[in-house]
């Protein structure tokens, strides 16, 4: 079973050369951190910056360096910084190639809810609709299951949607499941994970074609 970092590591595999990546807040502003040295990639985050490099260290944070999530962040040699206007232009532009978003729940079409919980208060939606909206391959980092154990991959979202039939893959703390026509298809466990763990954890259909592999993380 993989942590919060776990999580990170993995989709960092998904990042690919040349890519403009957009970093939601939670489990995505993590990914940052483990990217393959060899490759050259640009981390966009919606506040204004393009960029941003991996977490500074414990007393070498600068409060004017913030992520979407008021992160304190480090930006890399060539970044660069400008207004809302600016940065979502590039996202509703589809000028990025991967958006790595957190969820609270994710149906087995591909409808995303990560932005309100009835009866909490929230200041809005952010980015979310915009990026859900116009991003043609949408990850999802999540916890497999809620504190009460229950799926958080769903056959129908319970919560507002942010997004229809937008999620191209999810990786949580047990598997990497692909959103396909017919519902999350198994592509990878997580270390020390059965199939049948993750039969039980997934409320929406799940796929499970011959054998499924673990994650080489």
């Amino acid at each position: 079973m993989l942590d919060k970092i776990g999580i990170a590591k993995r989709i960092a595999k998904e990042v690919k050369n040349g890519y403009y990546v957009n970093l939601g807040i939670g489990i995505p502003t993590l990914v940052a951190n483990y990217v393959c040295k060899d490759i050259e990639v640009d981390f966009q985050s919606e506040n204004g910056v393009l960029g941003m490099g991996p977490f500074p260290f414990e007393g070498e944070e600068d409060a004017d360096l913030i992520n979407a999530g008021k992160q304190t962040i480090t930006t890399l040699e060539g970044a660069s910084f400008f207004d809302s206007a600016t940065s979502f232009s590039m996202i509703r532009g589809k000028h990025v190639q991967l958006t790595i978003l957190g969820a609270m729940e994710v149906s087995h079409n591909g409808d995303i809810a990560n932005w309100k919980i009835p009866g909490y208060m929230v200041k809005g939606m952010g980015g979310a609709m915009d990026l859900v909206a116009s991003a043609e391959n949408i990850i999802v980092a999540m916890m497999h299951t809620n504190k009460k154990g229950e799926s958080k991959l769903l056959k129908r979202c319970a919560l507002p949607l942010t997004g229809v039939g937008c999620v191209k893959k999810v990786v949580t703390n047990l598997a990497v499941l692909e959103v396909s026509t017919d519902g999350f298809k198994l592509l990878e466990r997580a270390p020390g994970v059965t199939v049948e763990t993750i039969q039980k954890a997934t409320e929406g259909h799940l796929i499970v074609d011959g054998d499924v592999p673990e994650m080489d993380i």
